[in-house]
């Protein structure tokens, strides 16, 4: 799992990723790339993480893959992202196409519902809590 300020390399990303498992073996790489729209009248997004629980979230993707002799890895972006830039990436390497398809939609599924992620919108410089688009967290908040 990598967290990087501001939007994603990802051509730099998905090279490196490339050539850490060119001696791998895995017969399937499917790379995932998330990038900011422009709707609303955003400029960009701005995301605050909770590290510590993104990165026990991430170690458990990491176990379920490994059960299946794949990996899976990520990178996202903290603070602003402006349009058209991408603020998350992720891939799944396996030995066969079929686990990797299914693997990298399960993936971006779950980081998208569970992940410690607040999304903020960006608006004449300004930023706006997206509540419809963060991840709630149980026990979390002023009333928990």
């Amino acid at each position: 799992m990598e967290l990087y300020d501001g939007p994603l390399d990802v051509k730099e990303i998905f090279g490196r990723w490339l050539d850490e498992e060119a001696r791998s073996n895995y017969g399937a790489y499917i790379p995932f790339v998330g990038t900011v729209r422009a709707e609303n009248g955003i400029e960009a997004l701005s995301f605050d993480i909770y590290e510590p629980v993104l990165r026990a979230w991430f170690d458990t993707w990491q176990a379920r893959a490994e059960e299946e002799g794949a990996i899976v890895k990520m990178a996202h972006s903290k603070g602003d992202v402006p349009v058209h830039t991408s603020s998350y990436v992720a891939a799944v390497f396996s030995p066969k196409r079929k686990t990797a398809l299914r693997l990298i939609e399960a993936f971006v599924e779950d980081f998208k519902a569970n992940a410690p992620i607040w999304k903020y919108d960006v608006v004449d410089g300004k930023r706006v809590y997206a509540e419809e688009r963060s991840t709630p967290m149980d026990g979390a908040g002023l009333l928990a």
